[in-house]
């Protein structure tokens, strides 16, 4: 059993979130009175997250995607309808967008680099000013296929395959979730592979045209990574129980 407050203090810390501008207004974003006991850890925001939340017994849900982001101040229709089961069944909710993306020990990106076993592992990728996600390379070049099958392993979910460019991968660019805006930095640094979430027609049809493979691991599936590798973190620092609440949107 922990306070909130201590909780809230370490994980705002530890992820920098004062640090980095984010459109996500980053920390807690739903109070609660209670000792918290067990924390939930998702990706979404989402009435689906927090009813299974509630069945097992969360005090708190920490997730990636929140409530709330700057520039939207009403709290209505969908929004309205998720805070009020918060209310109603007493959790509360801390919510981490770009800084857990860009993590260096439990983000997105770094996990999933490490994940693929990447070497000489270094940020990549810019995004409004930040560099968010992170590029390196395989001891010895491997095939595409064999990307694909790791990654499957380690999230959990199918990936689009696109092989548009080389048939061994020796460097690899990774930006979890919707990544497409940074695939031109995958084009200008020259790297083999591209890996995201999920992307747009038209940037499939680029990376095709300017023969750059990419595998797409899904936006959900690639940020259930950050929540999971904060979990062990909480439940050595503070005693606490944790657990992953999955709810996929197959996308």
């Amino acid at each position: 059993m922990a306070r909130l407050g201590s909780i809230v203090r370490f994980l705002s810390s530890e992820l920098r979130i004062r640090k980095i501008p984010d459109s996500s207004r980053n920390g807690l974003q739903i109070s609660t009175s209670k000792e918290v006991r067990k924390i939930g850890f998702a990706v979404d925001a989402s009435v689906a997250v927090f009813e299974k939340a509630a069945r097992q017994g969360c005090d708190l849900v920490v997730v990636h995607h929140g409530l709330f982001w700057r520039g939207k101040r009403d709290i209505s229709g969908v929004t309205a309808k998720r805070v009020a089961f918060l209310r109603r069944a007493g959790m509360g909710l801390y919510a981490c967008h770009l800084p857990l993306d860009m993590h260096p020990e439990y983000g997105n990106n770094i996990v999933l680099a490490r994940m693929l076993g990447l070497t000489r592992i270094e940020r990549f990728g810019r995004y409004h000013g930040i560099t968010i996600g992170y590029k390196g390379r395989f001891k010895r070049p491997v095939r595409l296929r064999r990307i694909a099958s790791v990654l499957k392993r380690g999230i959990r979910n199918g990936c689009v395959v696109l092989p548009y460019g080389k048939k061994s991968i020796r460097s690899v660019g990774i930006v979890s979730g919707r990544g497409s805006s940074l695939f031109a930095d995958a084009v200008k640094e020259r790297i083999d592979c591209f890996l995201t979430g999920e992307m747009p027609h038209e940037s499939v049809v680029e990376a095709r045209d300017l023969d750059v493979s990419v595998v797409l691991g899904g936006h959900y599936s690639t940020e259930t990574v950050g929540v999971r590798a904060l979990m062990p973190l909480l439940r050595e620092k503070f005693g606490v129980k944790t657990v992953f609440i999955d709810a996929p949107t197959s996308i």
